[in-house]
């Protein structure tokens, strides 16, 4: 084979290779990427060998021995040789040591997330929805801060990673593998005593599975990369309240998981592909009238609800045993197909009537419309059957979202006697909005406050509230 020109320089200097210019191949001088396999010994026996950049090496064994969950403290590390030029880290730890490393221990199986022992998480890891919560202006902020650090960098072509609390970066890492840089992470974090629970972590490389696991069990609570994330990546940070964004590019980027922790303005406009329906209710035995029809705001109460769902849907429709009573209103009437079973009637006849695959349901007594929670429930489009926010004493269903695929199951739970108005959802795709998550949109809970005896009435009108301007 031909020599380049300047093999000869026997190893002096940078080696030289050749590049086409576009008309002809031209000699360069070029530096390529080094690139060392590092053998890894824990308490004196072969533990793995790692593919890796030369520099740092201690903050990466450490982190890889802490996503392993071989090491949870600092006092765990009894002690951590390098030798770079042998290639080799001799370490040893508290405790016993698997024999050999294992992929991080979180997989998605059939659409399901495998947890690994809640011991391997930081405390409040899967709690959707727990802040703190950041600007738009923060990611963008954070990925750019991260370009940034990348212009003084060693080598070109390198994956980055980064964590910081939305002003500044805390930690930044290089290495040539992605997941590498993340364990790099893990480890300076790990042996400077930083605590990572509620920051941003950023990188240069795609979200796979494994860097959302690795990202739950360091406790950070959004992820962001400029690149589309997998899927099971997506399902992983969906299921374990982590924010996932991608596509960071300039001043736009997706957010695939836990958009509300992201404080951004809400669209305006209204909601496509959902109906609005409100179930009148009839007589109420504790009030001792038709709550729909008390006073309010120079009206009824149906009226200012209706208002309200006007501004969010297309259309809006009324439920009711008996729909003519409520012939005033400016809408479609529709009766319950199944009299006499309560709302769980109401939530099936909403969906049978509705041109839309899906509906919101709210009682009539539930005046604190709040559009911004509103908005969330409708956004998970065709991921569930039904979408329920969870309240102060559980799940809310008559402040929820149905599909048309839950009308088998509400139909077969009416001909069987059942009013219960979760008793359908066995063999359904369920999604429970966490309490947290509701608390981060609306903080004082009160889209679930309904007004059944007259006290209630009275207090509401005394008080002044205006949930409904």
């Amino acid at each position: 084979m031909a020599k380049l020109p300047g093999d000869d320089r026997k190893g002096r200097g940078e080696p030289t290779v050749l590049r086409y210019d576009g008309r002809r191949l031209v000699p360069v001088v070029h530096t390529p990427i080094p690139e060392l396999s590092v053998v890894l010994s824990v308490n004196g026996a072969p533990f793995a060998t790692l593919v890796a950049s030369p520099h740092d090496l201690h903050y990466l064994v450490a982190g890889f021995l802490r996503l392993q969950g071989v090491v949870r403290t600092p006092a765990d590390l009894l002690s951590l040789t390098v030798s770079e030029r042998q290639g080799s880290v001799s370490v040893r730890v508290r405790g016993e040591v698997p024999e050999r490393p294992s992929p991080v221990p979180l997989r998605v199986l059939g659409g399901e997330v495998d947890l690994p022992p809640p011991e391997a998480f930081p405390p409040g890891v899967r709690l959707p929805g727990a802040g703190p919560f950041f600007r738009p202006e923060s990611v963008i902020g954070t990925m750019g801060l991260l370009a940034r650090s990348e212009e003084g960098c060693r080598e070109t072509g390198m994956h980055r990673a980064a964590a910081g609390d939305g002003e500044r970066l805390l930690l930044f890492a290089e290495d040539i593998g992605r997941h590498n840089a993340v364990d790099r992470i893990a480890g300076e974090a790990l042996l400077k005593g930083i605590d990572l629970s509620g920051r941003i972590l950023a990188t240069s490389g795609r979200v796979s599975s494994g860097m959302a696991a690795k990202a739950a069990i360091l406790g950070v609570s959004t992820v962001i990369s400029r690149a589309v994330p997998t899927d099971p990546a997506i399902r992983i940070c969906g299921e374990l309240g982590i924010t996932l964004v991608g596509c960071v590019r300039g001043e736009r980027f997706n957010v695939y998981s836990n958009p509300e922790r992201i404080s951004a303005a809400w669209p305006s406009g209204k909601i496509a592909g959902v109906t609005g329906a409100i179930l009148s209710g009839g007589p109420s035995s504790r009030m001792g009238c038709d709550k729909a029809l008390l006073p309010y705001r120079g009206g009824r109460f149906i009226e200012a609800i209706h208002r309200k769902m006007a501004e969010l849907f297309e259309e809006v429709i009324v439920v009711g045993s008996e729909p003519g009573q409520y012939d005033f209103m400016p809408c479609r009437l529709v009766p319950d197909l199944f009299p006499g079973m309560g709302a769980l009637a109401g939530i099936h006849s909403a969906l049978f009537h509705s041109d839309t695959d899906r509906v919101f349901v709210v009682a009539c007594d539930m005046p604190h419309i709040k559009g911004e929670l509103i908005r969330y429930l409708c956004g998970f489009g065709g991921e569930a059957d039904v979408v329920v926010p969870e309240g102060e004493s559980g799940p809310e269903p008559l402040y929820a979202v149905y599909g048309k695929g839950a009308l088998p199951a509400l139909e077969q739970a009416l001909r069987d006697g059942r009013k219960g108005l979760c008793s359908f959802h066995e063999g359904l795709r369920v999604h429970r909005v966490g309490r947290d998550t509701v608390e981060s949109i609306d903080p004082d809970m009160s889209s679930f406050r309904n007004i059944n005896t007259p006290e209630d009435y009275y207090r509401f009108r005394r008080d002044g509230e205006s949930p409904l301007g």
